[in-house]
């Protein structure tokens, strides 16, 4: 009997330096030298995405930009341009769509398939893997490495391994000699912390770490714990859900000065809140849990929360409540980066029972036409006087 028998086939699909090789197919003199693509030198951003050329610089994503040009000093820095990635990136999903239905997008530039029920039609799993990987060079002059295998979290262990260009299958009745010569930090869930835990511990394959018994893994690391014990196998039971809800809203920035003020920090958070309640309510979604990030200058990040009784989608309420966080953070140093972020989201409409439910709904009438204003004339159409 084959051993993908009444197993699921499932590709991960992985662009290869996504947005710099776009910038390079799009301008042919970019074409085998060092692109990097992110904010300016003198900006406090980082590395989006660096082409194949400047990664033998050493460069790569999350990097600052000030340490690309140390590093490569002739390298090409251009700006991220969402807009043109996110078109190609629909065009990646209509190839994706020709095979199956069940795609899961993970960002712009890769997502799971689910192919189990395609092969009737376009024959073994393999074969499809090459379709899509041929049809994205020929049709959109890109390349794509794929990873296939029996669940998720192999097929993107795979996708990895033999990047640009690359086509990894992981064989059902060979997961274990897939794995075990494979660092650990190719497991999810470790991270830098736990690499250097397990690494005290001579753990350093996945080898070693299947060969802890699950109850210490899971007393050593807690929850986490079970969860590489499984890993370690390659097991991983969840399917492909080609509708992904939304989890969270959330916008952030980093200051090109660090901030100590706090009136100009809560100028920033009422940016950053009309940002997520309106992207909220175009989703028609509204969050109960409302979330400020805090990163100082040292890099020491915080976060603080609060749960509503009822959720909302209003600009006031969001700014509200994460002004108050930031009340509760003692600022011994200036900040770095600020974000604010909605979950606990829901699409329902709740009732309201509170005394001001006319007021609220005055409220959310009045954002509604703010919204209709700023669609049709532009966002600076109609703002705050605070953000002005």
């Amino acid at each position: 009997m084959d051993a993908w028998t009444n197993l699921r086939k499932i590709l991960h699909v992985d662009m290869d330096a996504f947005f710099a090789s776009v910038e390079q197919r799009d301008d042919p003199s970019l074409q085998g030298i060092p692109v990097v693509v992110g904010g300016s030198l003198n900006s406090r951003s980082v590395v989006s995405a660096a082409s194949y050329e400047a990664r033998k610089f050493g460069i790569h994503s999350a990097m600052p930009m000030a340490e690309v040009y140390r590093r490569c000093p002739h390298a090409v820095l251009l700006p991220v341009n969402i807009p043109k990635y996110r078109a190609v990136s629909q065009q990646i999903q209509q190839i994706f769509l020709t095979y199956t239905p069940m795609v899961e997008p993970l960002s712009l530039d890769e997502a799971f398939l689910d192919v189990t029920g395609s092969l009737s039609l376009f024959g073994p799993a393999e074969k499809i893997a090459q379709l899509i990987k041929r049809r994205i060079q020929l049709e959109l002059n890109l390349t794509a490495s794929v990873g296939l295998a029996c669940n998720k979290f192999l097929a993107k262990i795979a996708s990895d391994l033999r990047k640009p260009d690359g086509f990894v299958v992981v064989q059902p009745d060979r997961i274990q000699e897939f794995l075990d010569p494979l660092s650990v930090e190719r497991i999810w869930g470790v991270g830098k912390k736990t690499a250097e835990q397990l690494h005290t511990l001579n753990i350093r394959t996945v080898r070693d770490l299947r060969n802890l018994e699950q109850g210490y893994l899971t007393k050593l690391l807690g929850v986490i714990g079970s969860q590489l014990y499984l890993l370690a196998r390659g097991t991983d039971e969840r399917p492909v859900t080609s509708d992904r809800v939304v989890q969270s809203i959330g916008r952030e920035t980093t200051f090109a000065n660090d901030i100590a003020d706090r009136d100009l920090l809560e100028t920033v958070l009422l940016k950053l809140s009309v940002d997520v309640g309106r992207s909220a309510r175009k989703e028609s979604l509204k969050g109960k849990t409302i979330s400020l990030k805090v990163r100082f200058s040292d890099f020491k990040t915080i976060s603080r929360s609060h749960t509503l009784t009822q959720a909302s989608n209003l600009d006031d309420v969001i700014y509200r409540e994460v002004c108050q966080l930031l009340r509760e953070v003692e600022l011994r140093q200036p900040v770095r980066l600020m974000g604010v972020t909605l979950s606990n989201l829901t699409d329902k409409e709740e009732s309201q029972l509170s005394l001001f439910a006319e007021l609220t709904q005055d409220r959310e009438n009045l954002t509604k036409v703010m919204d209709l204003v700023k669609e049709k004339y532009g966002e600076m159409s109609i703002t705050r006087a605070k953000l002005l």
